[in-house]
């Protein structure tokens, strides 16, 4: 204990790190012999459901995240990278500060995992070197300036050999993920082309490619043929059945002997266990901690999985729970119930939950979903999706914002500014734009700074 008080420690910002900090305030909160600290490496909440909105320009990016400062009132925020954990010592090494990074030891009674996952590129050649992905906010404004960018340098490229690969456009992965952003990217593409006089329908290729014969496999063959023949009226490209085996300057190369000719490469197929709990002595299932089912990680007291980066057996089912978001974040709040009762002496409860239902946004106000066993597409899917992700989404300011958005994208076109990342006081030469010359981590750093 650190001046006396007993130290709960949670280390990630996302849904099950949040929600359980927000168990935790409202159980302990006024407990001036408990301190409480959520440590992230950003300063804010990011509703990734929502994601691909903001790649194609649907929603402003500062609608869907929430500065965690002020989601938490008796809760201390740490903003910095996890370097190290010492189980022996019950101590979490921490850093902060993008110039000199300065070291602080955080020493706990609990911990909290919930470090989510990272994008796993199965080592596939060049991926990890020039695929774009869809895990964080820079991701989704990387994605959008790339999309921009391509449109107005194939506008004035004359020759048909170096326009071919600006204006091909490859998401690979079949899964929600990749779905909603095949969808989202081709329309905003699709919409912008009114603006680019030289540039035709014809000339666009939006390519989604799957290793799997059927996509969203989750909802069953019936929603997936449903969406796949959507997307195909909108000119969406499926190559199912097929891999990606390689990345390189002459495009995508994929298993069936063909290379697509592009400079954007999306990829969403594929995640991993945060890379730090490599490090941990637990015991794990491909990667997540092994975790019962009031989450604690057995032969270990006072340290606690969820999320991403748990494996959570339904005994139900057999299986593991799914690493989702409503998962995540109801397994925070019965987390949030259990280290209250490790602290006070109360009765300890176990996850118990079954998945509610499964939604995909794939563009033009249309959608498919299975809730409760019911099955949905078209128009009614699309309204639930944004009712039930609009009532999830964090304070009531972040609610309107999105609603007023959503709005405004019914009158009026897409936007199409590229927004810059650093200041350009040294000229416009020395400009950088994401999805030009700018690297992922400089736009983090900048939108660290203006989002709170």
């Amino acid at each position: 204990m650190r001046d006396g008080k007993r130290q709960i420690v949670i280390l990630g910002g996302g849904f099950g790190g949040l929600y359980t900090a927000l168990e935790l305030e409202k159980r302990l909160g006024a407990d001036s012999s408990v301190e409480i600290t959520l440590v992230n490496r950003d300063n804010f909440f990011l509703f990734t459901p929502m994601l691909h909105e903001v790649a194609a320009s649907d929603l402003d990016f500062t609608t869907i995240v929430n500065p965690i400062r002020k989601l938490l009132k008796r809760v201390k925020f740490f903003d910095g990278e996890v370097k190290a954990i010492d189980l022996a010592r019950k101590q979490v090494a921490v850093s902060h500060g993008s110039n000199a990074p300065h070291r602080h030891e955080l020493e706990y009674n609990h911990l909290v995992l919930a470090l989510g996952s990272v994008t796993n590129f199965y080592a596939i050649p060049g991926l990890k070197e020039g695929a774009l992905t869809m895990k964080s906010l820079g991701d989704a404004i990387y994605l959008r300036n790339r999309l921009i960018e391509h449109l107005e340098e194939a506008d004035f490229e004359c020759c048909p050999a170096l326009r071919e690969p600006l204006l091909t456009f490859v998401v690979a992965g079949g899964g929600f993920a990749g779905v909603e952003t095949i969808a989202a990217v081709n329309d905003f593409l699709r919409q912008a082309l009114r603006f680019y006089p030289r540039l035709t329908e014809e000339m666009l290729r939006v390519v989604l490619v799957e290793y799997a014969p059927t996509i969203l496999p989750e909802l069953g063959p019936e929603l997936g043929a449903y969406a796949r023949e959507k997307l195909a009226r909108r000119r969406v490209e499926f190559r199912l059945n097929t891999k990606v085996i390689g990345l390189s300057e002459k495009g995508v190369d994929l298993s069936d002997g063909t290379t697509l000719a592009t400079r954007t490469l999306v990829w969403t197929a594929g995640t991993a266990p945060n890379p730090l709990l490599d490090s941990l002595p637990f015991r794990k299932e491909r990667g997540r901690i092994v975790a019962d089912e009031f989450l604690q990680v057995p032969n270990w007291p006072g340290v606690w999985a969820l999320g991403d980066c748990a494996s959570i057996l339904d005994k139900r089912t057999g299986s593991p729970h799914p690493p989702t978001a409503q998962h995540a974040l109801r397994q925070g709040k019965v987390l949030g119930r259990n280290i209250a009762a490790a602290l006070t002496g109360g009765d300890k409860k176990p996850f118990v939950f079954s998945t509610i239902g499964q939604l995909a946004a794939i563009g033009r106000r249309a959608g498919v979903a299975k809730i409760m066993g019911v099955k949905f597409s078209g128009f009614v899917a699309w309204w639930l999706w944004r009712s039930i992700y609009l009532s999830k989404l964090p304070r009531l300011e972040k609610k309107l914002r999105v609603a007023l958005d959503w709005t405004l994208d019914m009158v009026f076109s897409k936007d199409l500014v590229q927004f810059m990342t650093v200041r350009a006081e040294r000229g416009a030469s020395e400009r950088a734009l994401p999805g030009n010359n700018a690297a992922p981590e400089i736009e983090m750093a900048r939108l660290k700074r203006e989002v709170a």
